[in-house]
């Protein structure tokens, strides 16, 4: 066969070569096409050649039989081999779970408490679809139930005499990180903190956060905490006074450690000095938190994702401004006790042993008015936090089975199997 301009063309073979064709072909007669060919060329032959006797007939031409036979297939079976029915794919049907009415789900345990807090201080969650956190708490890729979260707060460390209630000795300080190592505690920065929070990502079992109140220079960083980044991989978070009156070395130095990575800046304020409260201007608490904002970008080249209130003050209307300007977390100074997912010790009203605590319960948003230890005192609180992990490690286990039936019954459906 020989191709002109991509049809195809056929020469008929001689009566001599008709064998040669014939043993060519064989090896394909297993197609449809080919098989109809076959007949038809026999039929063609023998129509040829056995035709009645009584009228004397012209000799057939053979090779002009079959070149007329051949053509006549072949520009048949070109058509149909030109057209190729379009494949089409019948879409995978989307896997759906299928509630059995047969089956009752088991009411839900209650939440996870402790008697290791003050009896004030009481758990709190913020999630308030249960299916979604029962997915984001047994989903295996996240943080195990039982992970905690330490947030210390450190003001001044001195190598001399503690001369404030918020000092600490530096040798006190050096003993506690030692002590929070040894415990198998692990420092996280802001981010993994809000990640963990809201999603349950994965973190260290036994997480602490080390938060830093103003502005410090680069010396304070290098004497106290750059050791433990060097040795543990330790992070330091920095709450950061975007004060006006902020020298060019100030921000220098300050821009300098963020860019290492190792010291992690979050808003703590412009003015500072003048706390936000719910008597605060509308404008002022534009000022303190997207103000904030504003220099962190241009000095630090990055956005915060937590506020730690000045002062320690807050209340409803700072914490719904500061939710419109885009942070995720908020710090208060009042020491309840440690975190965990979708678990926030608050309390609802006024503590007469502790009347400088704001109480926070009533703001209605945990991730707004997180707690922090003092670290004059953190120390003495650690294998408490260890404990209560444990504890919770322990009742989420517990009441595994049920949960996981419950979401099965009745979350799975809409939300999906948990990997």
């Amino acid at each position: 066969m020989k191709k002109v301009e991509g049809a195809a063309q056929w020469v008929a073979p001689s009566a001599a070569n008709i064998s040669a064709l014939s043993i060519k072909i064989k090896p394909m007669t297993h197609t449809p096409f080919l098989r109809t060919f076959s007949t038809l060329l026999l039929f063609a032959v023998i129509t040829a050649t056995c035709a009645p006797a009584a009228t004397p007939q012209p000799t057939p031409d053979m090779d002009a039989a079959l070149t007329q036979a051949v053509a006549t297939i072949f520009a048949g079976a070109t058509q149909t081999a030109g057209y190729v029915p379009p494949i089409t794919e019948t879409p995978a049907p989307t896997a759906t779970i299928t509630p059995d009415p047969n089956r009752t789900p088991p009411a839900l345990p209650d939440g996870f408490s402790t008697t290791l807090l003050n009896p004030l201080d009481t758990p709190h969650t913020y999630v308030s679809d249960s299916c979604q956190a029962l997915k984001a708490k047994w989903d295996p890729n996240n943080a195990v139930p039982g992970t905690v979260l330490m947030p210390i707060m450190f003001h001044s460390i001195t190598k001399g005499a503690v001369t404030a209630a918020d000092q600490i000795n530096l040798s006190d300080f050096r003993k506690m990180m030692n002590d929070l190592h040894e415990m198998g505690f692990e420092a996280v920065t802001m981010q993994q903190a809000a990640d963990f929070l809201y999603n349950n990502a994965k973190i260290p079992q036994r997480s602490v956060l080390l938060i830093v109140d103003d502005r410090k220079y680069r010396e304070y960083f290098d004497k106290t905490f750059k050791n433990f980044y060097d040795d543990w991989g330790w992070k330091v978070v920095n709450a950061w006074i975007s004060h006006p009156d902020t020298n060019q070395q100030l921000w220098d130095e300050n821009a300098a450690i963020e860019a290492e990575g190792w010291v992690d800046h979050q808003a703590h304020g412009v003015i500072h000095n003048i706390n936000m409260s719910d008597n605060s201007s509308d404008e002022f608490l534009k000022g303190e938190l997207q103000g904030s904002i504003d220099a962190m970008q241009a000095h630090f080249n990055k956005t915060p994702v937590a506020i730690i209130w000045p002062g320690g003050d807050f209340g409803k209307r700072p914490t719904d401004a500061a939710r419109q300007y885009g942070f995720k977390l908020g710090f208060t100074i009042n020491p309840r006790g440690p975190i965990m997912y979708n678990w926030v010790p608050l309390t609802d009203g006024a503590d007469p042993a502790r009347p400088s605590y704001i109480p926070d319960g009533p703001i209605g948003d945990p991730l707004m008015t997180l707690p922090r230890y003092w670290d004059t005192d953190a120390r003495a609180h650690i294998d408490t936090v260890r404990s209560i992990g444990e504890e919770a490690t322990a009742y989420a286990e517990q009441n595994k089975a049920i949960e996981l039936e419950y979401y099965d019954i009745v979350c799975a459906p809409t939300y999906g199997a948990i990997p």
